[in-house]
């Protein structure tokens, strides 16, 4: 699959950039192309260097969990659920606490921690993984939910747009829970029905009911928050819950005798080799999708949905905020890009750069995760993740539309 998909994006840039060059006379889409190639295999090396940092910090301190039990107790705890949804994972395996503390991380924004731990929880599905280079069940559902961009606090979003000047920069927030627990859910839904699992099984209904009534709650309780509140709020949660993180893994470590610093160095080195295994697979992903960007692929879909939009009768300014959503799943700095231009274009609180906002906030970067924690483990038979992982984002996407509609239309 990744080898078909890896090689459709460079014939897809090739027939593009024909066409622009036979039938619209641009020849100089081939030297975009070949710049998006070095600008992107640069982009690679930049992005693994960051990976040495935070992968190299938060094994460390992952390491010292791990020796104190809490990643074990985690585990066990959640046993029940993990045996119906990850049935080949044994109860009370690591992967199942590791996998919990990443979700956690990426559903409170923190995206520092949330990637070297989802990294570790790959690994440690690896170890259960008949096939050396083909995704497990379990690999595929923890991949597909982690792309889907479950994020409590969207703190990124409402940064952009109180840099853009907006009056109330938290006036997507509501949008972005709802978009992205649609996404979120669509992804679980779809690997679900691809792997057969019982999802109507008492004990599943019971967590995903307890969490929908929880998270509905902290929803709510956000909502009744002022802007001011709300901003102050995201912030203060999100470094609070990032530092509390550390000091209690270090204070029950520390309990449980264990040598702090000796630990810390020796999940160091586990980061160290996590990473420099990495750029290969980065370079090839990044590369195929700036020669599939530069070639204009994006804009002939984006003009083939405006053309369809108006001559099915339909509201057409949603068109104007697609361009994020076409390139988030290739590329977040893309798509954050477009973002900014969207807003400075037509205005902050505009239809479009709300919609923007919306979408950015909920849907995720599916090739580079794809291409980061597979490549991490050395697969590259994907089975369904790309098909599940892109409905997920095609549901968040549909869902932004139709919640921007419904608070801003």
């Amino acid at each position: 699959m990744l080898n078909r998909l890896w090689y459709g994006f460079f014939l897809a840039a090739a027939v593009a950039a024909l066409a622009r060059w036979l039938v619209g006379g641009d020849a100089g889409v081939f030297a975009a192309i070949v710049g998006a190639l070095f600008d992107m295999a640069d982009l690679s090396v930049k992005v693994m260097l960051l990976l040495f940092g935070t992968l190299t910090l938060w094994l460390g301190f992952l390491r010292i969990a791990e020796q104190a039990g809490l990643v074990e107790r985690l585990a066990v705890w959640l046993g029940p659920l993990f045996a119906r949804l990850m049935p080949e994972v044994p109860r009370g395996h690591p992967a199942i606490g590791l996998i919990t503390l990443n979700f956690a991380a990426n559903a409170l924004g923190m995206d520092n921690a949330a990637t070297p731990i989802g990294l570790r929880a790959m690994r440690e599905l690896q170890t259960l993984n008949p096939s050396a280079d083909t995704a497990s069940n379990a690999q595929i559902l923890f991949l597909v939910l982690n792309a889907s961009s479950l994020t409590l606090l969207p703190v990124t979003i409402f940064m952009y747009r109180a840099q853009a000047g907006a009056h109330d920069p938290t006036l997507v927030f509501l949008p972005i829970l709802l978009a992205t627990s649609a996404s979120t859910l669509a992804g679980f839904l779809s690997v679900a029905f691809m792997q057969r699992l019982r999802v109507r099984d008492p004990v599943v209904l019971a967590w995903l009911g307890g969490a929908a009534l929880v998270l509905g709650g902290f929803m709510a309780l956000l909502a009744s928050l002022s802007a001011a509140a709300l901003a102050a709020l995201s912030g203060l949660l999100g470094n609070l819950m990032l530092f509390g993180v550390i000091v209690l893994f270090l204070c029950v470590g520390a309990y449980k005798r264990v040598p702090l610093f000796d630990s810390f160095v020796d999940g160091a080195k586990q980061g160290f080799e996590v990473a420099k295994n990495l750029l290969p697979y980065l370079v090839a992903m990044l590369c195929a999708v700036g020669a599939l960007r530069a070639s204009g692929v994006l804009d002939f879909v984006l003009e083939g949905i405006r053309w369809s939009a108006v001559h099915a009768h339909l509201d057409t300014r949603f068109v104007d905020a697609l361009p994020t959503a076409l390139v988030k799943p290739f590329s977040g700095s893309a798509a954050r890009a477009m973002l900014i231009e969207t807003m400075h274009h037509y205005g902050v609180d505009s239809f479009p750069a709300l919609l923007a906002a919306t979408v950015q906030g909920s849907t995720e970067t599916t090739f580079y995760v794809v291409a980061v924690y597979y490549g991490a483990v050395g697969i590259t038979r994907v089975r369904h993740t790309i098909g599940c992982a892109l409905l997920a984002d095609l549901a968040g996407v549909l869902a932004a539309i139709a919640v921007c509609y419904w608070f801003f239309g």
